[in-house]
């Protein structure tokens, strides 16, 4: 996406916002110059932005263990036809699940804390990554892992130069996927015990201290948070995997 395709965006929408902000003309609907005021100052003099520290380091950490765990599982079942059919009904029958419904089971296991959003992240994108690239894995063509053996590679140099190159568009391809989800999850994951994060920032400042601007600069934060990891992923594609880009 263009430079200048996103700031026409983001302007088109502000004028949106600020335009129901005049036709409402309530204090639920502060104008985007009241929220930005506010999220500068919640930012400098404020807690927000400890709070968002504290959801972007939830976010990278599930993120980092879903895919140190996911990716070579799912490289394993793409190489072996027995385990791929051993535990394709596991896999089919707990990824369509919405993993937001697990909330309270995984707060009653594992308490308050940063544990239970990590998990409930790591559930997510782990499924995601797994199935991603164990198809990745399964789609390469017998005769390129043939010429590669040919050259006398084992099993551990098909790993480092045909199956690891060929998992990584699987794994960027879920985690932009899977983005979006996980930010929502997280903020519902943090309004339940515990009193850091954006969740618990916007609920806070929305529902008990009826601090309306300050509730939406968390949710234009917990939205460039969204945002700036789907960028970083699409900047990491462009290093990781330069050859998808060379028809452009």
């Amino acid at each position: 996406m263009k430079r200048r395709d996103l700031l026409l965006g983001v302007l088109a929408i502000a004028a949106l916002w600020q335009l129901l902000a005049w036709l409402m003309r309530q204090p639920i609907l502060p104008s985007p110059i009241n929220v930005g005021q506010a999220l500068v100052n919640e930012l400098w003099e404020g807690d927000l932005a400890s709070h968002f520290l504290t959801s972007l380091w939830r976010v990278l950490v599930s993120t980092a263990l879903s895919i140190a765990l996911a990716a070579p599982a799912g490289l394993v079942l793409g190489q072996s036809r027995r385990l791929n059919n051993l535990f394709t009904p596991i896999i089919y029958l707990l990824y369509p699940i919405p993993k937001v419904v697990l909330v309270p089971i995984v707060l009653l296991f594992f308490g308050i804390g940063n544990l239970p959003k990590i998990i409930l992240i790591f559930l997510i994108l782990f499924f995601q990554i797994l199935v991603l690239v164990r198809d990745q894995a399964a789609s390469i063509r017998p005769e390129q892992i043939q010429s590669v053996r040919s050259l006398g590679a084992g099993r551990r140099a098909l790993f480092r130069f045909v199956y690891l190159p060929a998992s990584i568009p699987g794994i960027l391809t879920a985690l932009r996927q899977s983005v979006g989800t996980a930010v929502a999850v997280l903020y519902v994951a943090e309004l339940f015990a515990t009193q850091k994060g954006l969740g618990y920032y916007i609920y806070y400042n929305g529902s008990t201290l009826f601090n309306y601007p300050a509730m939406y600069a968390g949710i234009v934060a917990l939205s460039l948070m969204g945002l700036g990891l789907y960028f970083s992923v699409d900047w990491l594609e462009r290093r990781l995997c330069p050859w998808m880009y060379l028809a452009n």
